[in-house]
Parts: structure tokens; C-alpha cells; sequence
């Protein structure tokens, strides 16, 4: 059975925050579409801090993503802040303690995350935000899991259903936040939200793929 080590995994974490802040200037284009404008800055601001908190130190996967999530909660305004930071302290609380990291301790892990956001927020499938990226990639992962695939396999189906889900929100109207003021006009832009979730998920699962043991 495939398995991630916990305490060798936390350079995922560091990997996704230089995706992050490489992306500053592309995420907050497309947030100003439709929306303040500052996504991008106030996601590489958060996720920069914390890269320069884990640099040096050999931490495990848990404890990276508890630096990253606590940093996101704290130390970062707008709506993104609160809910990634949420996000990354569930899924620390659900590695913590965890060795050798198998497909179900990582669905309930991502379960744990999905369910950490959607307590501080309204927001469905369908609202043209980060959860029609995120829903969709617990769902594909899960159910590779379930229909007998590895964990990588399911790694590689999670990634692809986030990626799909981003593009969905291309043709979705906004329902929550500043852009569902928009209306129709938000219209055949994508989410911000949807496409930094896209990139964490992406190197988050790609990062434990690249470490199955």
C-alpha cells in the first residue's frame, strides 16, 4: 500500500507557496474582473510569510500546513484569509500524529478541510467559488479510491477534477461575495478563488505523489 511520510513531507508546503506567490500577478487579474483586485497580493503576502517561517526547518507535513494555516487566519484581511486558514488547520489537525499518510487518512484530511470551510461560509457548488474546484476533487478522489485505484492514481484524479472544476466557473454567475453584485456581468471570467484553490490542490497532491513510498 502507498503511503506518504508525514515528518519528510513539509517542503510540499514550501513548493506550494512558491506556486502562490510566482501566480501573485495572474490571480489578482483575474480578481479584478470581477472582484477587488487583491486576491493575488494577499495570497503571496500570507503564503510568503509563511515560507519564510518554514525555510531551514525540517518540519512535518502537519506542522507546515498548521504554520501556513494559522498565518492565513491571523495575519491576512479579506474573505480568503479566514477561509484558507480554516482550510490548512483542519487538515494539520487531521495528519497530526498520523506517520505514514494512506489514501483514507488523506480523504479525511480534505474532508476535513471542505468541512472547515463551509462552516464559515454559505457558499455551494455552483456559487462560482473555490468550492467548485474543491468539492469536485474530494469527489474524484474518493471515488478513485473507492473504485480500487492507488493512492497516486487517486492523487491524479483529484488534481484533474480541480482543474476542471476551476474552468467550470468560467460559465457559472457569481452568488456570493462582491462579484455576485456583477450578476451576469461576472459571467465568463474565472473565479479566483477557484484557481488559487486549483493551484494549492495541485501542488499539494502532486507533492505527495512525487513522495509515495
Amino acid at each position: 500500500m502507498q503511503t506518504l511520510n508525514n515528518a519528510s513531507a513539509g517542503g510540499i508546503v514550501l513548493a506550494m507557496a512558491d506556486r502562490i506567490v510566482e501566480n501573485r500577478a495572474y490571480l489578482s487579474e483575474i480578481d479584478g474582473k470581477i472582484g477587488d483586485g487583491d486576491h493575488g497580493v494577499n495570497m503571496a503576502k500570507g503564503f510568503g510569510m509563511a515560507a519564510e517561517r518554514l525555510k531551514g526547518k525540517d518540519l512535518s507535513l502537519a506542522a507546515s500546513l498548521e504554520t501556513l494555516g494559522t498565518i492565513l487566519m491571523t495575519e491576512i484581511g479579506g474573505s480568503m484569509g479566514p477561509l484558507y486558514g480554516v482550510m490548512f488547520t483542519e487538515f494539520a489537525e487531521k495528519l497530526e500524529g498520523v506517520d505514514a499518510i494512506d489514501a483514507a487518512a488523506y480523504s479525511r484530511m480534505l474532508h476535513a478541510g471542505l468541512e472547515g470551510i463551509q462552516s464559515i461560509g454559505s457558499a455551494k457548488v455552483g456559487d462560482k467559488t473555490l468550492l467548485d474546484t474543491f468539492v469536485p476533487a474530494v469527489e474524484a478522489f474518493d471515488k478513485a479510491a473507492a473504485d480500487g485505484k492507488s493512492f497516486g492514481e487517486a492523487l491524479d484524479a483529484l488534481v484533474a477534477a480541480a482543474e476542471i472544476g476551476r474552468d467550470s466557473t468560467i460559465n457559472l454567475v457569481a452568488k456570493i461575495g462582491r462579484a455576485s453584485r456583477l450578476g451576469e456581468r461576472s459571467l465568463g471570467v474565472l473565479d479566483a478563488g477557484a484557481t488559487s484553490c486549483a493551484i494549492i490542490l495541485k501542488e499539494l497532491s502532486e507533492g505527495a505523489r512525487d513522495r509515495l513510498q
